[in-house]
């Protein structure tokens, strides 16, 4: 019978029996363990990805990480968010006395007992951050970073019931309903992909009973893309949705052409406007980026020299899409201020309070990395706007000189 937490389905022959759990919840622990074996299925389907599960078989995973090799990777943002939101889990986990991942750890532990084969259904996390991402504009990209670390340095404590509240559908509603008011790019990423994409794998699951323990904001999206799929409206085939999307080829084509047009437009201040118009761009255009670049770098208690490599080089990465100044600034920062044993040990702990991030020389340099960026970012839109209102100034006199 179908409850708040669970749900069974008879599609096509097939059952499937859907277990929603709250991730840091005792109860869940205890209900995915006797579900497995009160239902001995064919397949056990578990919302983890690969390196997920080998994470949790190994929690010391993250000492082995090479920050400089991160940065070079274009992998700063993703480290980021996997650090906050583990910190996150970690700290509701103290609070209920659950680590992060334990019901999927159970459910996995109990099916080896009972020799049922297990199948890790979700994808990569570092695919759906990078979706995330991409999705965003500039504005999506800062909620996106303030929601993480709101979340991390939130002082609020969370008691064993609100934990099991979030299992409820109305109390889970209420919070995808507020995320996509505030975020849709994330919702549609971390929500609605990933119910397709975890329908379409429990849906080839082997074997005619099927379990599959998933977190409750799933249980019913999930629900209506396996009853689509038993009926034959959307095929079982989620590719489209496994990967990050190659840039278009007007994104490659606007990646070159708008630092072009920058420079025509810095060129045409010479030619057009003069010396003193020329150079007043040309010093608009660097200081707008190196200053609010060396600024992000400032405020995220960057070395001296990583600041001064995030203001000299700014406003050059601005106009090459191959690199960032924030990749530039965090390797610096990260050789200058090298991270120590100690860093890398409580790298989690750390990121759960402000203090906390700066102290960390890892967590400190994944700041200068963000914040560097975004400065620069903030500056080519600010220094690329005030060159567009002058363009009707330029072709005016171009028409003119022309009669």
């Amino acid at each position: 019978m179908d409850t708040a937490t669970q749900k069974h389905l008879l599609l096509n022959g097939k059952t499937i029996i859907l277990i929603g759990t709250a991730h840091v919840s005792e109860q869940s622990v205890l209900e995915v363990s006797d579900a497995i074996g009160r239902e001995h299925p064919d397949t056990v389907a578990i919302e983890l990805d690969e390196k997920r599960y080998e994470s949790l078989k190994d929690p010391e995973s993250w000492r082995k990480m090479d920050i400089v090799n991160v940065l070079r990777n274009k992998n700063g943002f993703l480290m980021l968010a996997n650090i906050v939101l583990s910190a996150y889990q970690k700290k509701m986990g103290l609070e209920t006395g659950v680590r992060p991942g334990d019901e999927m750890l159970a459910a996995i532990q109990k099916a080896e007992e009972l020799g049922i084969p297990c199948t890790m259904v979700d994808r990569p996390i570092s695919i759906t951050l990078r979706r995330a991402w991409h999705k965003n504009s500039l504005l999506g990209k800062c909620n996106l970073l303030a929601a993480l670390l709101g979340a991390a340095f939130s002082k609020e404590e969370i008691s064993a019931e609100q934990i099991e509240n979030l299992k409820v559908r109305s109390e889970m509603d209420g919070m995808m309903e507020e995320l996509a008011k505030s975020m849709p790019g994330v919702k549609e990423v971390l929500i609605d992909e990933r119910d397709r994409f975890l329908a379409c794998h429990i849906w080839e699951c082997k074997g005619d009973k099927v379990l599959a323990v998933l977190g409750a904001g799933h249980l019913n999206g999930v629900v209506q893309h396996l009853e689509r799929l038993a009926a034959s409206q959307e095929s079982s085939n989620c590719s489209d949705i496994e990967s990050v999307p190659e840039k278009t080829a007007a994104a490659k084509f606007g990646a070159w052409i708008i630092p072009a047009l920058i420079v025509a437009l810095i060129v045409a201040g010479f030619v057009v406007g003069g010396k003193n118009k020329g150079w007043n761009m040309l010093s608009a255009w660097v200081l707008w980026n190196g200053i609010l670049a060396a600024v992000g770098a400032l405020i995220a208690g960057g070395h001296p020299l990583a600041v001064l490599v995030s203001f000299v080089g700014a406003p050059f990465t601005s106009l090459c899409p191959f690199v960032g100044i924030g990749v530039l600034s965090g390797i610096v920062q990260a050789l200058v201020c090298k991270p120590k044993v100690e860093d890398l040990a409580s790298m989690q702990e750390d990121a759960s309070s402000f203090k906390g991030f700066y102290k960390n020389r890892i967590l400190r340099t994944l700041l200068v990395f963000i914040l560097s960026s975004l400065g620069s970012s903030v500056g080519t839109f600010v220094a690329g706007a005030k060159f567009v209102s002058i363009i009707p100034s330029f072709w005016n006199k171009i028409i003119s000189s022309l009669k």
